[in-house]
């Protein structure tokens, strides 16, 4: 990109979505997205079940640490939708640690959502770090959105429209 040394944490996000959709699987230009100055969301059909790039800041890390989340979040207003899911990643937390690792973990949120998510240190914000968790978040997506497909298969509930307005990249 050129244009990433050591930028800002909005330029960060507001860049990511378009690196995501660059990588190899088709899939992954289909994908919407919604960015604040700290966060990240790239979605399919239905921006309340969402992945999620964010800048938790240094308070939530070890003394002095930017913490970053990457996760995939289910915000439904339906407290159903959103515990079947984390159901069905608690069941799969085994193929998900093998395949992502150790660190991650599956749980229930605020307001009776529920997230899958791992935590770590935030890097300086530049070119090659942007590349990396590009990367990284396709590939969370290549091995966790076949299994809420499957989840929720059959359950047609309606497309929400994001809470975050979109915004092109």
């Amino acid at each position: 990109m050129g244009i990433l040394c050591a930028v800002k944490c909005s330029e960060f996000m507001r860049a990511l979505p378009e690196q995501v959709r660059s990588q190899a699987d088709p899939a992954l230009r289909k994908i919407r997205s919604a960015h604040r100055p700290w966060l990240s969301q790239l979605y399919f059909a239905d921006a309340t079940v969402h992945y999620e790039l964010w800048s938790m800041g240094m308070q939530r890390g070890p003394a002095g640490v930017a913490m970053l989340e990457l996760g995939l979040h289910f915000e439904s207003r339906d407290r159903a939708v959103n515990a079947k899911l984390l159901a069905a990643f608690d069941r799969r937390m085994i193929e998900v640690k093998r395949a992502l690792g150790r660190q991650w973990e599956a749980e229930p949120w605020d307001r009776g959502w529920a997230k899958v998510y791992e935590t770590f240190p935030r890097e300086a914000l530049e070119d090659e770090y942007l590349d990396r968790i590009a990367a990284r978040f396709a590939a969370v997506i290549k091995l966790l959105q076949p299994i809420v497909e499957e989840t929720l298969s059959g359950n047609h509930s309606p497309v929400r429209k994001s809470r975050l307005a979109p915004r092109k990249t």
